[in-house]
């Protein structure tokens, strides 16, 4: 009969133990984690808004804004993304900046199981600072989803910034349910 105090204090010395591991665990990650939600930065125009992030962190490669969404009805429906030309049509630099020209050719791309293609390109900003954008145009079916991320920092490094962010689950699964149109 003595036994049950000692038995449920330890059983909440236990709990308080393990739901504290368990905070700082989660805080842990937040900290690790550098890129944030932020407004869609632009103006309207015949496509709805997306997502919009940042990521001041060095493992971005600096400061870094990546904007995603879909165009529904908007690809070609036979051929997807085929060719550079697209990519640097629909991939949203023009929203950033009138003036962009591609690094190099690009690459074929993958994104939440859509093919398309992926280019870097160089910015001319009104800062008058140079920049690099990514540009990342996928699809399914007649459906287009638009990528492009931008920093002051390497192509390779935004790329693969980039590429790693909207490789997580939670970005893949608003990627399907965005081309769902839900």
């Amino acid at each position: 009969m003595r036994r049950w105090p000692l038995i449920a204090s330890v059983l909440v010395a236990l709990g308080a133990m393990s739901g504290a591991a368990a905070y700082h665990q989660h805080a842990g990650l937040h900290q690790q984690d550098a890129w944030q939600e932020i407004a869609w930065p632009f103006p309207r125009d015949g496509w709805p808004a997306g997502k919009a992030f940042r990521c001041g962190n060095a493992a971005c490669g600096g400061e870094v804004e990546l904007y995603v969404r879909p165009k529904l009805g908007f690809c070609n429906c036979d051929r997807g993304v085929a060719d550079d030309d697209e990519v640097d049509r629909v991939a949203d630099l023009d929203l950033m900046s009138e003036h962009f020209a591609p690094l190099a050719p690009g690459d074929m791309a993958q994104l939440a199981d859509m093919p398309g293609r992926i280019r870097a390109y160089d910015l001319k900003m009104p800062d008058r600072m140079p920049h690099t954008a990514i540009g990342i145009a996928v699809s399914r079916r007649c459906d287009l989803l638009v990528a492009v991320a931008h920093g002051k920092g390497d192509a390779a490094e935004l790329r693969r910034a980039a590429l790693a962010f909207l490789e997580r689950y939670e970005m893949k699964r608003w990627m399907t349910a965005a081309m769902a149109g839900g």
